[in-house]
């Protein structure tokens, strides 16, 4: 991460233009919402991998589903590719057949069937609370229930964005760690509705701030087993 911008905000000036276009077209909104979603979707996810990172044996789990899931034997999956491929091989339709053709294209030695799964991934980043996370991002974006399908679309964008970070950078456990760590500490800093959101699935106990009883309740959920 570069000290002038954090990764949501490099990865969303890697989205704008034809890759928003494409993400607008296949939730059947306009690219001014699709837009203004994205803003919020991106910083959650990242702000719920710093949290899944936290400790030093999460991020160990997340470098190693980088490197296993997310990676190929040229390299992580090259970007550019990946989101051109929103655009130019979704003819089939469908979240899956998107999620196939941006991924399946875009890795040099070819991308996981695990990739695909964008639900699945969402699975792990968010355990117990990928429900309440769509629900509470549809309310906030006017998206509704086309916020799941939305955030099924980005999770692999993101995980491979952040394998392509590991790998360019030779990033170690705590490396990934230390710069998912200040990435969620920039996200909850500037609030918002993606802080907002990140903050409530954060407070498990609804007493308004974040406690050693919350932490022993998400022990499980939000990390949700390696991938």
């Amino acid at each position: 991460m570069t000290g002038n911008a954090s990764m949501t905000d490099e990865l969303m000036g890697q989205l704008q233009g034809e890759p928003m276009q494409g993400l607008a077209q296949q939730l059947g909104i306009d690219s001014a919402q699709a837009e203004q979603a994205v803003g919020v979707a991106l910083p959650m996810l990242f702000g719920a991998l710093g949290q899944n990172a936290a400790q030093p044996q999460g991020a160990a789990d997340l470098l190693g589903a980088l490197q296993r899931d997310h990676s190929s034997a040229g390299g992580a999956l090259d970007l550019g590719g990946l989101l051109g491929g929103l655009l130019g091989g979704a003819g089939g339709g469908g979240l899956g057949g998107i999620l196939s053709s941006v991924l399946g294209g875009a890795a040099a030695g070819g991308a996981n069937a695990s990739q695909v799964d964008g639900g699945s991934i969402l699975g792990h980043i968010f355990g117990g609370n990928q429900q309440q996370a769509e629900s509470q991002l549809g309310q906030a974006t006017g998206l509704g229930s086309n916020a799941g399908q939305l955030m099924a679309m980005l999770a692999p964008i993101v995980m491979s964005f952040l394998a392509k970070r590991v790998q360019s950078q030779g990033m170690e456990a705590g490396d990934l760690g230390n710069a998912l760590g200040q990435e969620h500490s920039q996200i909850q800093a500037q609030g918002g509705a993606a802080g907002g959101i990140l903050g409530s699935l954060l407070d498990q106990n609804g007493d308004g701030k974040l406690d050693m009883g919350d932490l022993l309740k998400l022990g499980g959920s939000l990390l949700g087993g390696r991938r």
